[in-house]
């Protein structure tokens, strides 16, 4: 009896074995699975970032301290009700810049370039000085806006001392640091852009709010509302933007080699093709952010009656007794970190510009020896942005006439961009579609009428 139970026993486990096989067969190949599905998803996370370059960089660098103090102005003065304008321009912000990406990865030269072979000369210098005169206004804003939010955290710091480590700092970067390495450096400093993010996820909102305001557009009529929303776009759509995107495009392509206009005309299919994942992902991000910079002010500054803001540092103080201290520092860490991030798009997108139209030598990928001329626009537009914060400019005067100076260029500007990216004799088979197009003659008209209002309402208002 006893040797049956132990026979029965024995077959017991004779049959179990092969179920716990194969339980640890399914349970091992489930680890594996997640195991490859963590691998696979980490590739194409670190394959869609090297994706990633002059898009992000260019979109990251409209939110410089300029756009920071529209933004929250708007925030600020009308709570979520100007919240969809971050929707609204996004697809506009993106074609424009996917057309100039385009222009640059066609025909291998920038913006100003391109200008300068197909148009009189006199509408390429008219442009360009134009441009000059409004970078550098709002160099200097940007500047001092980073030494006000430096002194945020560090309130001992003298104002002016702080506007000259910033300019001279910058300067170091620009002209002794490679292209590739510089490359690298904005393009993770555009993630600091992400503090803007963590700083509105801090703060109590109103969801049903701030829902309404971003999806159901709004308008008062107002003079201060329509010189807002002016602003909102021109600092949205700058012409600075449409120069270093195109140039960057080129400073892409010598990067791999293609050192000759001849070697860079005639883009592939998969460079037009990252280009626009590219772009669009910058430009999301930046409207991403757009939105959570009115979100947190409209939940918290325009929530506790403070309308009025004349900088980005004086946001971030307004948000301090209201948000705390972590909202607070994120607000201030993000304007030194975007200020670092403009300011050479700034200067350097008007160093492209003049450099192109004079045929000098032009590139951050060139030594300072190889480009003097280049390099001079970039130290010239750096120390006259320096001087404003000496003279006792207003910054937010400054502001206003940037903003000028843009609205009058900028559809300019936008003119030449829809003529030359559908044209084609200089664009053959990426040509723009009729669609993008016809997308473009509306951005212009729009941009047309919002300079005509910034106008009106500053002059005759």
């Amino acid at each position: 009896m006893g040797e049956i139970n132990n026979l029965h026993h024995s077959m017991e486990k004779v049959v179990e074995t092969p179920a716990i096989l194969l339980g640890k067969a399914i349970d091992g190949t489930k680890e594996f699975t997640q195991n490859i599905n963590k691998k696979t998803t980490v590739k194409k996370i670190h394959r869609y970032w090297n994706t990633l370059g002059p898009g992000l960089i260019t979109g990251a660098a409209d939110d410089d301290p300029s756009g920071i103090t529209t933004y929250s102005q708007a925030g600020a003065q009308y709570g979520s009700q100007l919240l969809w304008l971050a929707g609204f321009t996004f697809p506009f912000m993106a074609i424009v810049q996917e057309m100039c990406a385009r222009i640059g990865l066609v025909t291998g030269r920038g913006l100003a370039g391109v200008i300068r072979v197909n148009y009189p000369r006199w509408v390429l210098y008219v442009v360009t000085i134009l441009l000059f005169i409004a970078n550098t206004l709002n160099l200097g804003v940007d500047i001092g806006a980073m030494a006000k939010a430096i002194q945020l955290i560090t309130p001992d710091s003298p104002f002016f001392v702080l506007v000259i480590i910033i300019t001279l700092f910058s300067l170091f970067l620009q002209i002794f640091t490679s292209y590739k390495t510089y490359a690298k450096y904005l393009k993770w400093l555009a993630l600091i852009l992400l503090s803007y993010v963590f700083s509105a996820m801090i703060v109590k909102m109103d969801i049903r709010e701030m829902l309404i305001g971003a999806i159901i557009p709004s308008i008062t009529f107002s003079k201060e509302q329509v010189f807002l929303i002016c602003g909102v776009l021109g600092t949205t759509i700058s012409p600075y933007l449409f120069f270093w995107q195109t140039s960057q495009e080129v400073e892409e392509e010598i990067l791999k080699g293609n050192t000759t206009i001849k070697s860079r005309i005639e883009a592939k299919p998969s460079e037009v093709k990252n280009m626009r994942i590219d772009v669009w992902s910058g430009m999301f991000f930046s409207n991403l952010v757009m939105f959570f910079i009115i979100a947190s002010c409209a939940a918290t500054l325009n929530y506790y009656g403070i309308t009025n803001i004349d900088s980005a540092a004086d946001a971030a103080m307004a948000l301090r007794p209201i948000a705390g201290d972590a909202t607070y520092f994120l607000f201030a860490l993000g304007i030194i970190g975007t200020g670092l991030l403009a300011v050479p798009v700034l200067a350097g997108s008007a160093a492209y510009a003049l450099s192109e139209s004079f045929r000098w030598k032009e590139g951050l990928y060139r030594k300072l020896k190889d480009a003097y001329s280049f390099y001079g626009i970039i130290i010239l537009s750096m120390g006259i942005g320096l001087l404003i914060n000496f003279i006792g400019l207003d910054p937010i005067k400054a502001l206003i006439y940037s903003a000028v100076f843009n609205g009058l260029i900028a559809p300019i500007i936008l003119i030449l961009i829809i003529q030359i990216s559908s044209n084609e004799k200089i664009m053959g088979k990426w040509r723009n579609h009729s669609l993008i197009t016809l997308m473009g003659w509306f951005i212009t008209g729009l941009m047309t009428v919002t300079a005509a209002a910034t106008i009106y309402s500053l002059f005759f208002g």
